[in-house]
């Protein structure tokens, strides 16, 4: 075993912990103080890397961190936390998700990919509830991502999507989700407030802001993982919850535990690869996903997919948080969480999201495939969009090789180079 998946292990071990009172500030990069400028404008020199979102606002964020020193798994916990602002209709922190994780060791060797599963959890009852909400698991995954191997601290993180939920810019990409849900969405006041504060749904370029949320955002930069889910706040958002219907507790809460599983392992030509486990159900209608990733200059790579087990999840924000809560599993499909990478003699060389429903796991895999063969842009079939890296020249050593795709059929955004 390697030094690095014991950080990851012992990070999801000590964000899992439902009763601690204090915890290692070291390992969970609990600073109140930004690292090294991180999160602040103005950018100075631009180095090596890459950053995808399915909302181009997130992976802006993305590739920010990476200029200011952080690794794909920083920039990775940045754009999952931006989206949670500027993409809640499937990303929101009242959801969960899943990331693929490659990353160097202590002395610079890559290592072998690990899945890093946080999926919108099951609440221990939930009976009688109107909108039976899933258990929010977002946050306690990226800031296990974070902590296994970032290098910044976890303020860093989280500083610009608190910033987001001040004010942002409404993307077309969260427009086009509205349109799907219509006004239904507004038979939630709290909803309606956020997405229709003069009564009708905000356009795209319109200013989006989320007030409750940031002060939520600014708990969890401030009082780390125990601030959200543990204490007075996670009461206070149980009984939010319950007042939204969603039927969760402050058990439940603390409950919501990240875990390491095996990826699914293979071989593409000469390439080793790697891929979320996933299971889809035969005939079944599965829920929206969206997508981020990032890889660093060196070669350390992390792709993430995140659901609300239902597009805007209950249709509902537990009041006075600004959370958007996701669908319990009990009353809603899982989602496929798809990802996949490959990459050979220490290198990085291709990695791909997929999302799309029913057709998310094939859209990974031939996203994947078509890097492989040269064509990265290339479209994935329907109903899948795939946002891809590639690298034919390998990271770390073929820098110059790579690029990046976002999906050409959505309104995400891929950005990088040097």
């Amino acid at each position: 075993m390697h030094s690095r998946f014991f950080r990851l292990a012992a990070a999801v071990s000590m964000i899992a912990l439902s009763g601690c009172a204090t915890l290692n500030h070291q390992l969970l990069g609990a600073d109140t103080q930004s690292s090294s400028g991180a999160g602040q404008d103005g950018v100075g020199q631009t180095v090596f890397g890459y950053a995808v979102a399915d909302e181009p606002q997130a992976a802006l964020v993305g590739r920010q961190i990476l200029n200011q020193g952080g690794n794909a798994a920083d920039a990775a916990a940045a754009e999952g936390f931006a989206m949670a602002v500027t993409l809640p209709s499937r990303a929101a922190l009242g959801g969960g998700g899943a990331c693929l994780v490659r990353m160097p060791n202590a002395q610079g060797q890559l290592q072998p990919p690990v899945a890093l599963m946080f999926p919108a959890g099951s609440p221990a009852d939930g009976k009688g509830a109107d909108r039976p909400a899933a258990v929010p698991t977002l946050a306690r995954g990226l800031l296990a991502l974070q902590a296994g191997y970032g290098q910044l601290s976890q303020s860093a993180v989280i500083v610009p999507a608190e910033r987001l939920a001040a004010s942002a810019q409404l993307s077309p990409a969260l427009e086009a989700d509205l349109q799907v849900v219509g006004n239904a969405l507004l038979a939630d006041p709290s909803a309606a407030s956020v997405f229709a504060p003069n009564g009708t749904l905000l356009p795209a370029g319109a200013n989006l802001a989320q007030p409750d949320l940031a002060a939520t955002l600014e708990t969890l930069r401030t009082q780390g993982v125990q601030g959200f889910y543990g204490g007075m706040y996670a009461q206070n958002f149980a009984a939010a919850a319950q007042e939204a219907s969603g039927g969760l507790t402050a058990q439940d809460l603390m409950a919501a535990k990240p875990r390491i599983v095996t990826p699914v392992f293979g071989q593409a030509k000469s390439f080793e690869t790697a891929s979320l486990p996933v299971s889809t159900p035969a005939m079944e209608t599965l829920p929206a996903s969206a997508s981020f990733m990032a890889l660093d200059k060196n070669g350390g790579a992390v792709i993430c997919v995140t659901s609300l087990n239902n597009l805007f999840g209950t249709g509902r924000i537990a009041p006075g948080t600004g959370v958007l809560l996701a669908a319990s599993p009990h009353s809603n499909p899982a989602p496929d969480l798809a990802a996949a990478m490959a990459y050979n003699d220490g290198s990085f060389r291709a990695g791909a999201s997929g999302t799309g429903q029913s057709g998310a796991a094939e859209a990974a895999q031939a996203g994947l495939a078509n890097a492989l063969a040269g064509h990265p842009a290339a479209q994935v079939p329907e109903p899948g969009r795939a946002n891809v890296i590639s690298c034919p020249g390998g990271v770390p050593g073929g820098e110059r090789s790579c690029s990046a795709e976002a999906d050409s059929r959505g309104q995400g955004l891929a950005i990088g180079g040097r």
